[in-house]
């Protein structure tokens, strides 16, 4: 049976990858962090260089004729806006005795409706003392102004309901007039008319009295609404702490840094498109990965986590050694991404084949990684590429180069015949990935396997890849094959059952 997965792990794979887009995020945390600390610096600056100016905020109870248990704070909102008037504000300047234009302090205050009937006041000032002084002039000069328009209403109210008792008397007047005129015994008509009169009389005595009653009650609910206007909470200063302004300036930053670098850093990994996952590197290059190489980290870290980096480059010396010495032609480390730790990988493994004959490394490096590394005594022998015709054929030849943009992919066939991409995780696109294969393949140049340097702690995907030529040991019984349309080695097993091939990560693992 013929096993391949490449055509269907493409046609599966998804637009966003969120594990690959974690990892990504996770690895860019310099820039979230950084981010993240700008942030909490900036709210501190801000906390100490620009501090708040000096407030102070009063309460007043504002009562209203027209108050209902369901109003929905429309009295208020409009207090609210009446407080911002030039006509209030020019008031309390009077009372202040200041020469500031009301426009100008408008801007200086703010009232907020906290219930329908409670108003509060924040006004600033120059110091403490100022803005309590400004805080009470206002709050006075809106008592006064409230309680002078609801005067004004009420008398304006009681006068209109006088000036219509007035009128129904006049006509009172001229009814008693018209029956006092006439006896109801010299006609029936007149009887009836009499009457009438008498019932227009009682009519206009009793919207009389009723007109009185409405005039004494909008002069009786006036004071009360007068006395329950008032100012409930003394202007008093508004204290204010640096250090409790600071930190929460700093946590607030913190927290917009961090999400805005967290933003950044997603949004950059999406567009980039640069694989980190085992199982993405391997796909985009057509290769297995057959070893990994962490970073090493500087300070306390680095110390600690060295033991275990070295024994990981020593594993993979001699790895690499066994796999230098049973191949027919002469194997080159390319790198991309990862050119010291290509040259120094490189270094070891001649060093491990050097006790077995002479060894030479070519150095095909676009910078000096190699040419002006400090030669130490037992070191092989470092030759540019342009002298690699000059190595004597009985040494033993391990080519260093690279594949990064700018490669001369014809020149690669001087490092040797086949090769191990040593390529470090996130560094390149996958269009990149996919350019090298193609060249490498084009130039008939076989990829033993990658290594990855600086993987992801947390990677558990598969780096493996079922068909290709150098991906496992075949068996005996294997054969290789070739692709339709891709000129790469592909691998026929014999039928299986499925649970003996490990097609997905569960799988495997």
């Amino acid at each position: 049976m013929t096993t391949s997965t490449t055509d269907e792990s493409s046609a599966a794979t998804p637009l966003l990858d969120l594990q690959a887009l974690v990892v990504a995020v996770r690895r860019r945390r310099r820039l979230w962090c950084l981010m993240a600390l700008l942030g909490l610096l900036a709210g501190t600056a801000v906390a100490v260089l620009m501090p708040p100016p000096p407030t102070a905020l009063t309460k007043v109870l504002v009562v209203h004729k027209e108050d209902q248990p369901n109003d929905t704070g429309t009295l208020i909102r409009t207090d609210v806006a009446l407080l911002g008037t030039t006509r209030i504000a020019g008031e309390a300047l009077r009372t202040l005795k200041s020469t500031e234009k009301p426009e100008n302090f408008i801007q200086d205050y703010r009232g907020t409706g906290l219930t329908n009937n409670l108003l509060q006041i924040d006004v600033t000032g120059d110091s403490d003392a100022d803005a309590v002084a400004r805080a009470k002039a206002l709050a006075d000069a809106f008592v006064a102004d409230h309680v002078r328009r609801m005067r004004d209403t009420a008398k304006a109210e009681a006068k209109a309901l006088l000036d219509q008792r007035d009128r129904m008397r006049d006509e009172l007047a001229e009814v008693n007039k018209a029956i006092g005129g006439r006896s109801p015994d010299s006609d029936p008509t007149a009887s009836a008319s009499i009457e009438s009169l008498f019932a227009r009389r009682a009519e206009l005595n009793s919207r009389i009295a009723d007109f009185d009653e409405r005039a004494a009650e909008a002069r009786t609910g006036t004071p009360k609404l007068i006395a329950g206007t008032q100012i409930v909470d003394a202007p008093r200063a508004v204290p204010h702490s640096l250090p409790k302004a600071a930190a929460t300036n700093a946590a607030i930053g913190l927290v917009l840094g961090l999400v805005v670098g967290l933003a950044l850093a997603a949004v950059g990994t999406v567009v980039a498109d640069r694989p980190v996952l085992r199982r993405q590197i391997a796909a985009n290059l057509g290769a297995s990965v057959v070893a990994e190489l962490r970073r090493t980290l500087r300070g306390p870290a680095g110390r600690w986590q060295l033991p275990r980096t070295r024994a990981a480059r020593e594993r993979l010396t001699v790895s690499l050694a066994r796999t230098v010495r049973g191949a027919a032609e002469p194997v080159s480390l390319l790198e991309l991404g990862c050119a010291r730790t290509t040259g120094a990988i490189a270094l070891d493994v001649a060093r491990e084949l050097a006790t077995e004959g002479p060894v030479a490394v070519i150095d095909g490096l676009p910078g000096p990684e190699l040419a002006k590394r400090r030669q130490e005594p037992g070191d092989p022998t470092v030759v540019g590429a342009e002298r690699a015709a000059a190595v004597p054929r009985q040494a033993r030849r391990i080519g260093v180069g690279s594949v990064a943009p700018g490669t001369a992919w014809s020149d690669l066939h001087q490092l040797g015949g086949q090769t191990v991409l040593v390529v470090r995780a996130g560094h390149s696109s996958a269009a990149w990935l996919h350019t090298v294969a193609r060249q490498l393949a084009d130039q008939r140049i076989p990829v033993v396997g990658v290594v990855l340097v600086d993987p992801d702690p947390r990677d558990r995907t598969d780096g493996t890849l079922w068909d290709g030529r150098h991906t496992a040991p075949h068996r005996p019984h294997e054969r290789p094959a070739r692709q339709h349309g891709t000129g790469q080695p592909r691998t026929e097993r014999p039928s299986v059952p499925a649970a003996r091939v490990p097609y997905s990560d569960q799988e495997a693992r």
